[in-house]
C-alpha cells in the first residue's frame, strides 16, 4: 500500500515509516525538512510547512495515497489543513491522538466511552501542558467531521523506546545506571503505564492492512514503581512520599512518568488496551524495553530532569520526616 505519514523523521513518526517500509509498504514522509533524518532510501521524502495551512501542503496536491498516517498534528489549524487537503486523495485518515485527551473520569480503567476535555478553540496555537489534551480533543473532532467513515483515531500512553528526545523513560534508566542512592516517588505502590513505540508501530501497520477504523486507547502493562525500579535494577533506592514531592514542586518533567495514585489525574496510569488488544496489538516485554532503551542510551547525555543536589535533598526531607 501507499502511506503518506506526516511528521514521519522523528521518534514515533521515525518508528512508524520504518516498521511500514519494513513490511513492504510505500512510504511518502512529508516534514519541513530542517533537521536531518535517518530512514531509509527508499522513503520518499516531502517537504512543507502545516503551521502554514493549505499554503504549506501544495506538495501534496494531485498527489493519491492509500492511507494518510497523522503523526504531527497538534493544533487545529495544522489538523483542518491537511485533513481538507487529503479529503479526496486517500482512503483511510489515521490520527496519533493521546491518552491526554481524557479528563480524570474517576472511572478504572480509562476505556475509549469514558468523557474528554472540553475542546479547544480552533484559534489556539500555542501547545502547552494546559492546551496540549483539549487540542487533541478539538484535533479528533476535525478528523471524524472530515472523514467520517474512514478514520482511526489512537490514543497511545507515554510513548517510550529508542530514540526518544524527551528523555522521560531514559532518566530513570540512566540514573539506574549512574548507581549510589536513587530517588523513588511514593511508597512503591502508585503504578505506571507506558506503550512500547514499536508496539504503536505495529499497530498502526494492523491498523493499515486491516483497514481498521474507530478509536483505540493504546497502552502496555501496569505494574507498580516497585516493579519499575526493580526492572531498572536500581539497586538502592530511598522512597519519597508523595506529599513530600506535591509539598516541593517537581513537575512531572523534573520527575517524569509519576503520577501519585490520589494526585490529580491518576486514572491517566490505568487505561484498558483491550479494545486495541482485540483488533491485534501486541505488546514488547517491559524487560525487552528497558534492555533496547538502555542499548540506545549508552553512549548519550543523561536527560536533564531532578538535580543530583535537589534529588539528595528530598532523599533528606523524607528521612527526616519518617
Amino acid at each position: 500500500m501507499n502511506v503518506l505519514v506526516l511528521g514521519g523523521t522523528q521518534f514515533v513518526g521515525r518508528h512508524i515509516a520504518e516498521t511500514l517500509l519494513a513490511a513492504g509498504h510505500a512510504v511518502s514522509v512529508f516534514t519541513r525538512g530542517l533537521t536531518p533524518d535517518e530512514l531509509p532510501a527508499e522513503a520518499e521524502r516531502l517537504r512543507g510547512d502545516r503551521d502554514l495551512g493549505a499554503a504549506g501542503l501544495h506538495v501534496l496536491t494531485d498527489r493519491s495515497w492509500d492511507v494518510c498516517v497523522d503523526v504531527s498534528g497538534y493544533t487545529a489549524r495544522q489538523v483542518r489543513a491537511s485533513a481538507e487537503t487529503l479529503r479526496s486523495s486517500v482512503k483511510r485518515y489515521v490520527f496519533i491522538s493521546a491518552i491526554s485527551v481524557y479528563g480524570d473520569p474517576g472511572q478504572r480503567p480509562v476505556q475509549e466511552t469514558h468523557p474528554l476535555l472540553a475542546s479547544a478553540g480552533e484559534d489556539v496555537t500555542e501547545v502547552n501542558g494546559e492546551t496540549y489534551g483539549p487540542l487533541k480533543v478539538t484535533c479528533e473532532n476535525i478528523v471524524r467531521e472530515i472523514f467520517p467513515d474512514r478514520f482511526t483515531v489512537l490514543r497511545p500512553q507515554v510513548v517510550i523506546g529508542p530514540h526518544d528526545p524527551s528523555g522521560r523513560y531514559a532518566y530513570w534508566l540512566q540514573r539506574a545506571m549512574q548507581g549510589g542512592e536513587m530517588l523513588a516517588p511514593g511508597d512503591g505502590s502508585d503504578h505506571l503505564q507506558l506503550i512500547d513505540v514499536r508496539d504503536l508501530a505495529r499497530f498502526v501497520t494492523t491498523v493499515i492492512e486491516n483497514n481498521i477504523g474507530g478509536t483505540f486507547n493504546l497502552a502496555g502493562p501496569r505494574f507498580t514503581w516497585a516493579d519499575f525500579m526493580q526492572l531498572i535494577g536500581a539497586a538502592r533506592v530511598a522512597w519519597v512520599p508523595a506529599d513530600l514531592i506535591q509539598a516541593a514542586g517537581l513537575t512531572f518533567m523534573e520527575l517524569p512518568l509519576y503520577r501519585p495514585e490520589r494526585g490529580p489525574r491518576s486514572s491517566l496510569m490505568d487505561v484498558s488496551n483491550a479494545r486495541a488488544r482485540a483488533a491485534g496489538l501486541t505488546l514488547t516485554d517491559p524487560a525487552a524495553s528497558v534492555r533496547e532503551v538502555r542499548e540506545w542510551i549508552a553512549d548519550r547525555e543523561p536527560p536533564s530532569m531532578l538535580s543530583p543536589a535537589r534529588e539528595a535533598e528530598l532523599i533528606r526531607l523524607a528521612r527526616a520526616g519518617s
